[in-house]
């Protein structure tokens, strides 16, 4: 090195130490580092460490080895929600530090952190200041980001997250377009938040690193957000497919399968690491020999590797020609345009193919929206919105049985229709329509989350009401949705309505499109997101998420959301459980 080069560096190095930067140099070269200053006996404290979730945080470990550590975000003000958790040894090694969640953005939090440090018990206070929430500024909102009230929230459930799935709408979803069909136009920003019981923002997801309408692989719609068995999330977007954890650390960005296209709705982990993805098939040849894309009809299984482990084609499991749902259906509560035409699809088998109601592969005769597991029998459980309210579908690819009104279901598919039966077992007399007279027993229509139940052997579905016994009301404002849970007899292809929830809130809570009922096991309790309450008003959508005691009335969370702007609605709600991601 020249005698010059080495003057120089002198002087750039005497100037950084001077500033306060601490230089490591070596004969050849000279490494510069910023020394930064630790609140406590640990190292510097990093907000958004991978760029993701802004109101996180990660406290490094400054090569100590803290044990028994918990953190606690203290509430904000008088009736302030604190967060608090365990911080396991796995957790801490994989982040190089301790992680902190539940922050409030534009906010000097407070943040206890308790742990054992060469024995020695020790309680720090860190000041964590985050920025402000960022939503996505649309014309005519009336506020920046979704406002969230609560009505009631009984003391054992005051520390419940909720995490919200929210769909603001995106004026170019048509900027690109695909020839031949299928779902890519169909396209929305991603407002995804966690809400604790005060109504305060406690989590959100930067939606420009997830989101961009100029990007193939990063258009869609957010959904299918579940947290998993060790506290990751999961969820797809378009042509993609997620998991990450609550301090937004990117785990997995997969491009779907080779051959499959359009993900929206649902994935579910299964119990062996591979996940269930609800898409479509590219470039299907029908049986008349025509190449379409098709639409929200497959189910693909991928390993943890991404390599395709089984699919379910369900065109050919089902009847794409069946219409009788889609024509009882309101054109405003079809899950593609929600405007003021009211009235009955027109369904014609000759429509132009692409993501529109209609019968026929490569048009939205099916609309899965979600997909579960059945450990019990190797088997998944679907919610067709356009067909039925749930099907059972075996590794063989046949059918094990058919929750729905019996009403154009032809041959095979016929005798696997489930018989509804009260708690005696008698069965009840319902019409092909679903009108089952005496009785409080009723089909989902226009359905959401099918989800099968472990822990009570039942399932749940969330019953939006739309062309319910397959007609329209005298009156729109005759319309409910509710949540419903069934008990199935596979033995002798039963099912009996056990619990409803819905019915009696009426027209105020009807969400004609989206919304979750999810049981939640570790409070034994029912979580019901009325998620398009409002919807075909002309006033700001207000989505509803309540949690009640299982099997009962009694609510024990009440919480009213209110969107942006008129006509927006969310998808989901799901519990958040931070001891679940950082405890291990």
């Amino acid at each position: 090195m020249k005698k010059s080069t080495i003057a120089t560096l002198s002087m750039v190095c005497s100037l950084l130490m001077a500033t306060g930067m601490t230089v490591y140099s070596e004969p050849a070269y000279a490494v510069l580092k910023i020394k930064r200053t630790a609140q406590g006996q640990l190292g510097a404290m990093q907000v958004n460490p991978y760029g993701y979730a802004p109101l996180s945080a990660v406290i490094d470990l400054n090569s100590k080895s803290p044990t028994d550590v918990t953190v606690t975000v203290r509430g904000k003000g008088k009736n302030g929600v604190p967060v608090s958790y365990s911080v396991g040894q796995q957790t801490m090694l994989t982040h190089n530090g301790i992680p902190v969640f539940g922050l409030y953005g534009d906010y000097a939090n407070k943040v206890d952190l308790e742990y054992k440090l060469d024995g020695k018990k020790i309680n720090e206070t860190y000041t964590i200041v985050t920025q402000p929430v960022v939503g996505v500024t649309l014309d005519g909102a009336t506020h920046a980001f979704p406002q969230v009230t609560p009505v009631k929230v009984e003391n054992d459930f005051k520390e419940r997250l909720y995490w919200v799935n929210h769909l603001p709408h995106n004026s170019n979803n048509d900027l690109i377009t695909r020839v031949g069909g299928g779902a890519f136009e169909w396209d929305r920003w991603s407002v995804n938040f966690i809400t604790d019981t005060q109504g305060e923002v406690r989590w959100y997801l930067d939606h420009n690193k997830i989101h961009d309408i100029y990007d193939a692989r990063k258009r869609g719609v957010l959904m299918g957000v579940h947290q998993v068995d060790n506290g990751d999330i999961i969820f797809g977007q378009g042509q993609r497919y997620y998991r990450m954890d609550l301090m937004g650390r990117m785990i997995m960005e997969r491009d779907l399968p080779a051959g499959f296209i359009d993900f929206s709705h649902d994935m579910q982990e299964m119990p062996n690491g591979n996940y269930l993805i609800r898409a479509a098939k590219k470039n299907y040849v029908r049986p008349d020999g025509k190449v379409v894309h098709t639409i929200r009809d497959h189910i693909v299984e991928v390993d943890p590797y991404g390599q395709v482990v089984d699919y379910w084609d369900l065109n050919t499991i089902l009847d794409p020609m069946r219409d009788d749902m889609l024509k009882a259906m309101d054109a405003r509560a079809v899950c593609i345009n929600v405007d003021d035409d009211a009235g009955p699809i027109d369904v014609e088998p000759d429509a132009p193919f692409g993501d529109v109601p209609g019968v026929g592969i490569g048009r939205n005769w099916a609309h899965v929206n979600s997909v579960d597991y059945d450990a019990s029998d190797d088997s998944i459980i679907i919610s067709p919105r356009h067909q039925t309210t749930a099907v059972k579908i075996g590794r063989d690819k046949k059918v094990k049985w058919i929750l729905g009104p019996s009403a154009g279901w032809k041959g095979e598919l016929a005798t696997k229709l489930l018989t509804p039966v009260d708690a005696k077992g008698k069965k009840l007399d319902c019409s092909p329509q679903g009108l089952c007279e005496d009785t409080d027993f009723d089909f989902g229509y226009a359905q959401h989350t099918s989800f099968w139940v472990p822990e009570k052997d039942t399932l749940t579905i969330f019953d939006n009401g739309d062309g319910r016994h397959l007609e329209q009301p005298a009156m729109p404002t005759m319309k409910y949705s509710r949540a419903v849970e069934y008990r199935i007899n596979e033995d002798d292809m039963t099912v009996e309505q056990i619990w409803e929830y819905g019915k009696e809130r009426g027209y105020e809570f009807y969400s004609p499109i989206t919304s979750v009922t999810e049981y939640q096991a570790d409070k034994d309790s029912m979580m019901v997101y009325f998620a398009s309450a409002n919807l075909m008003e002309h006033s700001i959508t207000k989505p509803k998420l309540v949690e009640l005691e299982y099997g009962t009335q009694d609510v024990k969370v009440e919480l009213h959301i209110e969107s942006t702007v008129k006509r927006q609605p969310s998808y989901r709600t799901t519990v958040i459980r931070p001891t679940a991601a950082f405890s291990k």
